[in-house]
């Protein structure tokens, strides 16, 4: 058992933890930071692995149109709009308004920013009226996370490498501190146990993707902030809203923007190109040709675009039973270049970094992803699926991005008293959906203010030691984990995941999300035993166990569509359940009573 004291606790490894570790530490020199990651610094989380076709990080500069002084308003009724008017105004206009000092901290760093004249280069992701996305290439996210380590190791800020944080500990309202294992001592819980006392705790720890069998995420993501946050009595927002979109599953590379602009054909294991079955009869195959190239730029799925549609064709394919794959090294039935509307042509062209020339680019899609992204077809044969040689990506819808989480003010406050959240753990800055690009903003802007304002209050907070009662109870327990149970903590996720693919993912239903939660039930009853996975891996279990809850009851409560939460009347149904509004323009908070989970639908800050 090893005890520490420290002024900050950071909880998490990603880019949101790392910035608000550094922004805690050069806030106030003289505080003890401490980061608690559950991987290696810099090797784990989602900032440290993630990559698309081109990764965006937004934000509104002063070249970026329409210009002025206050343009990053521009981009605030962008969050709010696209959101589905269920986030938080005063913070979509936070995210909008500190973008530009987030992006000058990480080009001071030395983060290989695209530029041309010495200013980013930005282009317009979906959801945006606007060029803001500034980006290095495919490995966006990975080139902060390096420039923020590199940064983090220049100051004395403690790093707790392979630490999962399993409980916070709160004193009258209060939290106080955090009991942790050395993930690497798996069946020896005195001996993997870690007693820290804090001042003040920032969570950072992203998503929950693993609670899904198809997702992007590295495998730790399984939602601990969020377990963490709501056993402590803070509250959760947005729970509902995940982001789907279809990604490699070999490579889990987000198949989004130039991957489908490209125009693929999208086929099954039997060969066939199944997307004009889902249509409407008599659809011609324009119609469907053109919707391919615009789900590019409005992946992931999201009721308001219509390109909606074939993130359900492929989730229907795949619940019947057969794998469903992009090929590149053929154009699709009926395919006329010609037959390209105007906007998606000008699209196409103004994205061409090797110009081909007519006759290759009407060839095939390989051709046209030589074109226009020739670094992905390197990157993917670098990791086993040779383009070039007729390899074709297995796809699925994936789960990318967790909308909602634990409810924040404008500076990363919580309901909890010296507890702050930052990034994908945190909810409320986003609403339903997205522009794309907001995401690794959103972990630099609201990391920097939640370090600062932690690193404010500490001084002014006396410390208090972790209680030897909560100690004796969390060994006990966990030893009891040890030396008792029904089934394998393996097996228990395998059971979870698989549930929650069927009954949360792209089709949802009512019988569909009563079944689940029926389900989920029955598993939370039943006694886990740690396996050969380990006593972190079983904590883990409880903690996707309350998540999933958390999601199958938000999404069963709100019985419309908006943004990527779709509802069907049936399973097999191709089409959602309308938007209503204004009835649902409020959101789900979910909060802890009595030991019971409360959900409570309320407004959300206007503009």
């Amino acid at each position: 058992m090893e005890h520490y004291n420290c002024d900050v606790l950071v909880i998490g490894g990603g880019g949101a933890a790392l910035r608000a570790a550094i922004a805690a530490q050069e806030y106030n020199p003289d505080l003890k930071v401490v980061l608690a990651t559950k991987g290696r610094l810099g090797r784990s989380g989602v900032t440290a692995t993630a990559c698309s076709d081109r990764m965006a990080f937004h934000a509104t500069l002063p070249h970026t149109p329409p210009g002025g002084a206050d343009a990053w308003r521009y981009h605030a009724e962008d969050i709010y709009r696209l959101g589905g008017l269920v986030s938080d105004w005063d913070l979509a206009v936070t995210l909008a308004r500190e973008a530009e000092a987030a992006f000058n901290y990480l080009d001071a760093l030395g983060v290989p920013f695209v530029k041309e004249g010495g200013k980013a280069r930005q282009f317009v992701t979906d959801g945006s009226d606007f060029p803001r996305a500034c980006y290095t290439g495919p490995k966006t996210a990975i080139h902060i996370e390096e420039a923020l380590v590199e940064r983090l190791r220049q100051l004395p800020v403690q790093v707790l490498n392979f630490t999962m944080v399993a409980r916070l500990i709160t004193s009258q309202g209060r939290v106080t501190g955090a009991l942790a294992l050395d993930t690497r001592q798996r069946h020896d819980p005195a001996a993997a146990l870690k007693v820290i006392s804090a001042r003040t705790v920032i969570l950072a720890t992203g998503g929950a993707g693993q609670v899904y069998r198809t997702n992007v995420f590295p495998g730790g993501m399984t939602g601990d902030g969020y377990a963490l946050a709501y056993t402590a009595g803070a509250e959760l927002v947005n729970m509902e809203f995940i982001q789907i979109g279809l990604a490699s599953l070999k490579t889990k590379l987000n198949c989004s923007g130039s991957m489908l602009r490209a125009l693929p054909r999208l086929v099954n294991d039997r060969g066939e190109e199944f997307l004009g079955r889902y249509f409407p009869p008599g659809t011609p195959s324009r119609v469907v040709m053109n919707l391919l190239f615009r789900k590019g730029a409005s992946w992931p799925v999201t009721y308001e675009h219509p390109t909606h549609i074939i993130d359900v064709a492929v989730y229907q394919e795949i619940a019947a039973g057969r794998k469903v794959y992009l090929d590149y090294s053929r154009n699709p039935a009926g395919f006329q270049w010609d037959e390209l509307v105007e906007e998606n042509h000008r699209r196409y062209y103004s994205e061409i970094t090797v110009d081909l020339g007519t006759e290759k680019r009407l060839a095939s899609p390989l051709q046209r992803l030589k074109e226009i992204n020739p670094e992905s077809i390197a990157w993917l044969k670098e990791r086993g699926l040779d383009l070039e040689a007729g390899a074709m990506i297995e796809v699925a819808p994936c789960i990318q991005h967790f909308q909602g989480g634990v409810k924040i003010s404008q500076a990363g406050r919580t309901a909890v008293a010296g507890l702050y959240a930052a990034g994908e753990v945190a909810g409320g800055q986003h609403g339903a959906n997205r522009p794309g690009g907001n995401a690794l903003l959103d972990g630099q802007v609201f990391g920097r203010l939640a370090g600062e304002e932690a690193a404010r209050e500490a001084v002014s907070v006396p410390p208090v030691e972790v209680p030897a009662a909560e100690i004796e109870g969390f060994l006990a327990r966990t030893q009891h984990m040890l030396d008792k149970g029904d089934i394998p903590a393996g097996e228990l996720r395998r059971r979870l995941q698989d549930l929650m693919n069927r009954a949360a993912s792209v089709v949802r239903t009512e019988e569909g999300l009563r079944l689940g939660l029926e389900k989920l039930s029955a598993l939370q009853k039943i006694a886990q035993r740690v396996d050969e996975h380990g006593l972190a891996y079983a904590l883990e279990n409880e903690n996707m166990l309350l998540v999933a809850e958390m999601i199958l009851r938000t999404a069963l409560q709100r019985d419309e569509s908006r943004g990527p939460h779709l509802r069907f009347l049936k399973a097999t149904d191709v089409t959602p359940v309308s938007r209503r509004d204004p009835e649902w323009q409020r959101y789900l908070v979910i909060s802890r009573k009595d030991g019971q989970m409360v959900l409570t639908v309320r407004e959300p800050v206007r503009p």
